[in-house]
């Protein structure tokens, strides 16, 4: 799944909210919210933005924000991104090979960079998002599924803009996103799943009724034609569904 979702306002954020104004409001009533909000989300692409959106309005300090999936240890993809700012600063870490997002992913959990003028663990990218107009950074991992790795990144344009009572609750929003995020995927899976063998079954009923065959004997028939024609079986069943044959050619 990929929405490359970026919300419409490119500006730079307000900073986040303060922490007393989140003491005074209840940080964990604000989560709980954000919790019930995610869980209500049945859209991927929508349920990403809200946790970016989300986290840049409730931790302290960030003006920017990005959620990005690592897969296979090498693509770096923004999935989500309250500007063209921040999705432009993962892209940088991508092409550098190098930077927080990928570290948090897979070596910890939490990386703050405090000002990239002065960071020496990553200084080709350092350098870069110096230049480009990122001064603290505070990336978190999000969730981990197989290959596919994510993280929270949190862009700010002043150095030393994330304070530890900043990163605590930057690493409290990340859990309750994670799992809203896992239940989301769990139902978009799901979903799927059930549309696949809604497909299988389409097309099952329409070999039975060509070839005058048990429903075994159809579904033995799709998967010869899967293999021969190197397409994967939900594929090759929507195909059949959808146009009556099982080859771009119109044969079978």
């Amino acid at each position: 799944m990929r929405s490359d979702a970026t919300a419409s306002d490119d500006s730079a954020g307000s900073g986040g909210e303060d922490l007393e104004s989140l003491e005074r409001g209840d940080l964990a009533t604000r989560l709980m919210e954000l919790s019930r909000q995610l869980h209500g989300q049945d859209d991927p692409a929508e349920t990403l933005l809200a946790v970016v959106s989300s986290a840049v309005r409730l931790v302290p300090g960030a003006d920017d924000g990005s959620l990005s999936l690592v897969a296979a240890r090498r693509t770096l993809v923004t999935e989500a991104a309250s500007s063209t700012f921040a999705s432009t600063m993962d892209k940088l870490q991508e092409q550098c090979g190098e930077g927080p997002c990928l570290d948090a992913v897979y070596e910890q959990h939490t990386v703050l960079v405090a000002d990239t003028a002065e960071e020496e663990r990553w200084p080709l990218f350092s350098a870069r998002a110096c230049a480009g107009g990122a001064r603290s950074i505070l990336a978190l991992q999000l969730f981990v599924d197989g290959d596919n790795l994510g993280a929270l990144n949190l862009y700010a344009r002043q150095p030393h803009a994330f304070s530890e009572d900043a990163q605590q609750v930057g690493q409290l929003f990340a859990s309750h996103a994670a799992m809203a995020y896992s239940t989301v995927r769990r139902q978009e899976q799901l979903k799927r799943a059930v549309t696949t063998r809604e497909l299988i079954g389409q097309a099952q009923g329409i070999l039975m009724e060509r070839h005058k065959i048990t429903a075994d004997e159809a579904f033995g028939m799709l998967v010869l034609a899967s293999q021969h024609n190197n397409v994967k079986l939900r594929d090759l069943a929507e195909r059949l569904a959808r146009t009556g044959t099982v080859s771009d050619d119109g044969r079978g």
